[in-house]
């Protein structure tokens, strides 16, 4: 499957949502790639679907209140990905879907959900086939901000930010760090 038609069904070509969109997942499918077939060498990896989920990954964001991105939705941010699952399901996309849905973070626990109060349904949305694992590893090197989205960031840096998030992420960050080529 091709993915950028798909995304300029929701993105007018031109637009910054579709330009900010495109770089960054771009971005995101180039390191995704990498570690792909960094991992290929010793598990089995479906590659052309990890580039083709890695362009789709956020095309829930236009549902989202992110005015900087050229998104004019009313949601919270964080409901991209579940809003990117519901689109690619109903284009006939289910396993692109779940990785929209499970690649906030290093995944997200309904518990975590739950217990954090935020804005999403409660259910578990981690990752968990590699493919996965990987796109969901190499979105977080990559920020949308226009003013950041060309810098790719380090690992320390990726781990800062996810220890604010709790202290199990960053080993779930590093694992895939190493397993995937770090």
């Amino acid at each position: 499957m091709n993915p950028i038609p798909l995304i300029e069904k929701y993105y007018p070509p031109g637009s910054l949502a579709h330009r900010i969109l495109l770089r960054h997942s771009g971005r995101v499918a180039a390191k995704a790639m990498q570690a792909a077939r960094h991992a290929a060498l010793r598990e089995t990896v479906d590659v052309p679907f990890v580039r083709e989920a890695a362009l789709l990954h956020d095309i829930g964001i236009f549902y989202t209140d992110a005015p900087d991105l050229g998104c004019p939705g009313a949601l919270p941010y964080l409901a991209h990905g579940y809003k990117g699952r519901e689109l690619l399901e109903k284009e006939g996309y289910p396993r692109h879907a779940l990785v929209c849905e499970r690649h906030i973070g290093v995944g997200l626990s309904a518990d975590e959900i739950r217990d954090k109060g935020l804005p999403l349904p409660i259910r578990d949305m981690l990752p968990l086939s590699v493919e996965e694992e990987i796109v969901t590893y190499a979105d977080l090197f990559f920020s949308k901000n226009p003013r950041e989205q060309d810098r790719e960031r380090t690992p320390e840096e990726v781990r800062k930010t996810l220890r604010r998030f709790g202290e199990d992420k960053p080993a779930i960050f590093d694992a895939w760090h190493k397993r995937f080529g770090g």
